[in-house]
């Protein structure tokens, strides 16, 4: 079993920054992969970024590309979501997820996920 605990939520306002990060525990970290979805009210739940074992491989949606950075600690056992020129429409609750595979969380079908920690962006 993987616990996942996430923190560095909050307010910011429009063009600001925040850093998400999601320590993990109950298993070696490495054999994972990870991601991070966001829900906003209203809408369906979203992949926003995602990493495989190592830095090497990721996946960012179009509407995060260039502003938000996917990145891992193994030895922490921490996966890291840096956003920057946050946008109103990036408020939303921000959940770290880990699966077995690169593709089994790209598509959604991670086995572990955290309990979402809110990220508003308002002036």
């Amino acid at each position: 079993q993987v616990q996942l605990v996430e923190s560095g939520g909050g307010l910011v306002q429009p063009g600001g920054s925040l850093r998400l990060s999601c320590a993990a525990s109950g298993r070696t970290f490495s054999s994972l992969a990870m991601g991070w979805f966001r829900q906003a009210i209203g809408k369906e739940r979203e992949l926003v970024a995602a990493i495989g074992w190592s830095n090497s491989v990721t996946y960012y949606a179009d509407s995060v590309k260039g502003r938000f950075t996917i990145s891992r600690d193994n030895a922490k056992n921490t996966v890291y979501l840096q956003m920057n020129s946050l946008k109103s429409e990036d408020t939303a609750i921000y959940y770290c997820a880990a699966g077995e595979t690169f593709h089994s969380v790209v598509l959604g079908r991670s086995d572990y996920w955290a309990q979402g920690t809110q990220v508003t962006v308002s002036s």
